[in-house]
């Protein structure tokens, strides 16, 4: 089978102009919108409780950090997040402790990062992706054997499940 146009290994130097016509990418530079000088995304809109963008200059909740914190302050500020109605936030703060964290902790840290976004999908109307995320992410954590910091997995699965479903 052969590759689409845009797929073709001579794009130049800028893959992402030469990427026209690919849904999201049809901008013809990332340049400005909320990069790191590595080119890592930053953010930059305010959003809402349930991360949706809002307008820029419009009051969104606030931030979290971006830096991945100690595995008990990620626990801990997550929980808070959670507690507050900010799945999403919840789920940064443990995608940054994911991306950080040592080999063997990957399952812990990514799960419980995808269980926050079933009840973000929950609480945005999206029962699909809820169910599939809660399913993705208890994949992971059940019979975790890793460390986990104290962290009760299994009652974190049957909470997010008495909400999904």
């Amino acid at each position: 089978m052969s590759r689409p146009e845009w797929h073709r290994e001579d794009r130049g130097s800028d893959p992402v102009s030469s990427r026209v016509g690919r849904g999201r990418d049809r901008v013809p530079s990332r340049a400005g919108r909320g990069r790191d000088p590595d080119g890592r995304p930053r953010q930059q809109r305010p959003r809402d409780a349930l991360g949706r963008p809002l307008p820029f200059g419009a009051e969104g909740v606030a931030p979290v950090p971006e830096e991945p914190l100690p595995p008990l302050d990620a626990l801990a500020f997550a929980r808070t997040l959670i507690d507050e109605g900010r799945a999403f936030g919840a789920h940064e703060v443990l995608e940054a402790r994911w991306k950080d964290c040592p080999e063997e902790e990957r399952d812990f840290w990514q799960g419980l990062a995808q269980l926050c976004v079933a009840l973000t999908h929950h609480a945005r109307g999206n029962p699909v992706g809820a169910q599939r995320l809660f399913e993705r992410g208890s994949e992971r954590l059940v019979g975790y054997p890793g460390p986990t910091y104290g962290f009760d997995s299994t009652a974190f699965i049957d909470e997010v499940r008495s909400v999904v479903f």
